[in-house]
């Protein structure tokens, strides 16, 4: 339509954040110049900008474009946070460059329906806006910080003055502690933990490890798995204490106190997106395993992870990474005094194709801004974060398609997807001799467009089974605690009060596709070849979660201390469908969750541990107030009955562990632990959804972890967990057939599907010798139940990477990883059902993986300043 050109030029560059960023930068910092610069840098930077518009427009190939906007990110900031002052023609060239960049990137983009000079006054308009804004907010930030500035010098003199001579300071003052930085794994937590299986990582660990994606990071958690099923942008499979936990149904995850997890999730319950995460700027990773933490909710049965992120860089950097199948990757993170706080500003772009015949191509950026105040005892800080990824996807692959499309192929070339999340969160605590408070709120928007097929031509021989899952939704959210520090009949006590409250506006549904296009289809598979609308479900609803606790810590005596909590949660959720008026309501959940935690100890440097306690899991909304089943290849026939499901589903579970430091430069524990969920969330292959069991289910399993520091520049770690996941009853649902060509079910088993026995990580790691280090890992998980009757078995999958490197000096570092040494052809996951993958095919139910990535080489390089 007339002007949709204009407008589609003024809205792109409104949607990307590595464009908002620069072109505010841009102005703000011609706000800290004099003279002609004031107005030269923004009009350079738009001329020249179009300049480049029009060569990506006429489809000029220009390799490096996303790192020359990356490092643009970069540079820009580091000029407005610097308020650096360069000679005008150094600036206009450095300007004028990265500008040619963003604007070949525009015009590249450009839609083919849209006219160049329609579509680029837009664009320039859009920019020139940006620039003013920027300019303004450099000019405001000069005025209020000179305001403030003059106010706190008369403040200090005043304050100055009226200090009595005879004066005494007060006795109450509190004496604050020096912080304790962990670097690589908390030294001790003797006198601090309340299991054998809580602990802390630092940044140093974490940077030591070799990894192929951003979500391993939490691999430095003893005893979980990290994989992926599909395209790199999407969230990852987890697994941890026999759960296969597809996208962290029941792992929790925090990131400074703001919760990962999405529950209602199109995909899968409780999904987990590690992909926002920049792992250069996680100053530490605490864990925690079991339902035994009160400030743990919502999907913390099997674990948590809270990540820490610096809100103060020890050095500014800037790392450039590339290596083979298209890995490029660029990072930098910038920290400054402003004002009375600091700021710290921090960028990633990301490229990777993957070894797959048809490219992942996946492409992603992050951004990550923190102003904080004050110390560990009093401050405050607001940070925000914004992440844009999208990717092809070469998604699991039937057993018996390798001799068609090979190890590393596809049936579906058109599977993929895109993703983003930008949000805003605030955090303020304090802390004196009587009590501690710490107040956490935060929103944010995400979205997921997710296209996938997983049966190939089960359904529909003639379009295919491929379908699309889209999640958008707003959050807000608040987390508060207030602790109170006191004495019980001479003991030392810590009475604790929390709440938590969570709102998600979701919109999302499950849609019928061909190559990314929603279509009718048709179901050969049942009576009469019945339709399949191309809408199966489309919902708006709001998922309401709110969770008060109360918890009491006592030292007891000098070797025994207490941990009691109890917590209550709500989950309230209030579904309009706009398929079926039927599946419309309302649910209501409360579910209480006792705790309780006794520690024994120290002797000898050795604590014992004992736990027990109460936790819980979300359910789909959708599932809550569901009366009539969507039509699909699952249900092809309309108005069929189905029974509502509990909106939250109880686990309780118990531990016994110790940990020690007996042996000189040895941290070890060991945990014998039990846990029981009353039903469990599944991937189901037909539709690429999770459905919950009828069956309750029990695990257990055993834990050893241990970290050992011979001398100064040498570690060893070695982590060991076996478990075992059984049903209550028979499960005849996920048995395997009579034959692998029938669709008659066997009278199946009680092993739950997927469930990961045995893992172990090891890893020899050396620190800083002589200006080298180096690093060589181990990571092994065991063979896996793939039916319940243990006719289908998954093999082992065994993965050795390496990572060595030189510090040259103070400023500048190169690094090389060696991913997968052994080139070893074992998979990252494994399901089993039935699929059909050619029209003609016959179906089959068969083994469905994801293969490891082959061996390949990254390498780098840090400059830090």
């Amino acid at each position: 339509m007339p002007g949709s050109g204009w407008q589609e030029g003024f809205n792109h560059p409104l949607h990307g954040w590595d464009h908002l960023m620069v072109m505010i930068g841009v102005g703000w910092w011609a706000a800290q110049q004099r003279g002609r610069a004031v107005w030269l840098i923004p009009l350079t930077f738009v001329g020249v900008m179009t300049a480049g518009g029009i060569v990506g427009a006429a489809g000029v190939a220009l390799p490096g474009v996303e790192m020359a906007i990356l490092l643009s990110v970069a540079v820009f900031t580091a000029l407005v946070v610097k308020k650096a002052q360069l000679k005008l023609s150094a600036s206009v060239l450095l300007v004028g460059f990265f500008a040619f960049f963003h604007g070949f990137a525009h015009g590249a983009e450009m839609p083919a329906s849209a006219g160049i000079a329609m579509f680029g006054a837009g664009f320039v308009l859009a920019t020139l806006l940006l620039h003013a804004l920027g300019l303004a907010t450099g000019r405001a930030i000069a005025f209020f910080t000179a305001c403030f500035m003059t106010s706190s010098a008369v403040a200090q003199t005043t304050n100055a003055t009226a200090v009595h001579p005879n004066s005494v300071p007060s006795t109450n003052a509190l004496t604050h502690l020096p912080e304790i930085v962990v670097t690589g794994r908390q030294d001790s937590m003797l006198g601090i933990a309340s299991s054998a299986t809580q602990g802390t990582v630092g940044a140093d660990e974490i940077a030591e490890r070799p990894i192929l994606r951003a979500g391993e990071i939490l691999e430095t958690v003893p005893g979980i798995i990290i994989t992926q099923h599909a395209g790199g942008g999407k969230a990852n499979q987890y697994f941890l204490r026999g759960f296969n936990l597809d996208h962290s149904t029941d792992f929790a995850t925090f990131l400074d106190g703001m919760p990962l997890n999405l529950p209602s999730h199109a995909h899968g319950e409780g999904y987990s997106d590690m992909n926002i995460v920049i792992p250069e700027l996680v100053q530490r990773l605490n864990y925690e395993k079991g339902p035994y933490y009160a400030e743990v909710g919502n999907y913390g049965s099997a674990g948590a992870a809270h990540l820490d992120f610096y809100k103060t860089l020890p050095q500014d950097f800037l790392t450039v990474e590339g290596g083979m199948y298209g890995f490029e990757r660029g990072v930098f993170g910038l920290s400054q005094k402003v004002g009375p706080g600091n700021l710290l500003v921090g960028g990633e772009a990301y490229h990777d194709d993957g070894p797959w015949i048809h490219p992942d191509d996946y492409s992603k950026f992050n951004g990550l801004m923190t102003y904080s105040q004050g110390n560990e005892a009093n401050g405050f800080s607001v940070t925000g974060r914004a992440y844009h990824g999208q990717w092809n996807s070469s998604d699991q692959l039937a057993e018996n398609a390798v001799p068609l499309v090979g190890f590393f192929g596809t049936l579906n070339p058109t599977d993929g997807g895109n993703s983003e999340r930008y949000s805003l969160q605030a955090e303020w605590h304090r802390m004196d001799l009587n009590s501690e408070t710490k107040i956490t709120a935060y929103g944010f928007y995400y979205d997921l467009d997710l296209f996938s097929d997983f049966t190939y031509y089960l359904t529909d021989p003639t379009t295919g089974d491929q379908f699309e899952q889209q999640d958008r939704r707003w959050v807000t959210g608040l987390d508060a605690r207030h602790t109170v520090f006191s004495q019980w009949f001479g003991s030392d006590v810590e009475n604790s009060f929390g709440l938590q409250v969570r709102n998600d506006w979701i919109n999302n549904g499950l849609y019928q596709t061909e190559n990314r296009v929603r279509v009718d289809k048709i179901d050969y598979n049942a009576v009469g070849d019945p339709m399949l609308p191309a809408t199966v479900q489309s919902d708006f609803f709001t998922d309401t979660q709110v969770g008060i606790y109360a918890e009491n810590k006592t030292q007891w005596t000098e070797k025994f201390r207490s941990v009691v909590a109890i917590r209550g949660d709500l989950d309230y959720f209030d579904v309009t469908s706009r398929v079926n008026p039927a599946n419309s309501g309302t649910s209501t959940t409360l579910l209480p969750s006792p705790k309780m935690s006794l520690t024994f100890g120290p002797w000898a440097q050795t604590e014992f541990y004992a736990q027990g306690g109460f936790d819980y899991h979300s359910n789909d909304g959708r599932g809550a107030t569901q009366n009539v089943e969507p039509v699909s290849a699952d249900n092809p026939y309309p108005n069929t009955r189905v029974s509502r499901i509990p909106g939250l589903i109880q686990t309780r579970g118990a531990e016994i562990g110790v940990r020690s430091l007996a042996v000189p430069n040895l941290q070890s524990t060991v945990s014998l632990w039990y846990l029981h969920s009353d039903s469990e969330l599944q991937q189901d292959g037909d539709t690429g959804t999770t459905v919950p069991s009828k069956q309750p289910s029990d695990r257990y399993g055993v834990e050893w972890a241990n970290y050992y520091t011979p001398i100064k520049h040498l570690t060893f770690d070695f982590d060991l967990a076996q478990s075992s996941a059984r049903f209550t009853s028979v499960d005849a649902m996920d048995a395997a057939p009579i034959r692998a060509v029938s669709t008659t079910l066997g009278p199946g088993g009680t092993r739950v599907p997927e469930a990961v026995g045995a893992v172990i990580s090891s890893g020899i790691t050396l620190h800083e010798l002589n200006g080298f280090f180096a690093s060589l890992r181990l990571r092994y998980f065991g063979p896996r139940d793939l039916t319940s009757d243990g006719i289908y078995r998954s093999d082992s999958t065994l993965l050795l990477n390496a990572q060595a490197g030189y510090q040259i000096n103070k400023s500048w570092r190169v690094f090389a990883e060696f991913l997968n040494l052994l080139d070893s052809r074992d998979h990252d996951i494994d399901y089993a059902y039935t699929s059909k993958i050619t029209p003609t095919a016959t179906a089959a139910f068969t083994d469905v993986f994801h293969p490891v990535e082959p061996f390949q080489v990254r390498v780098g390089v840090t400059c830090r300043f």
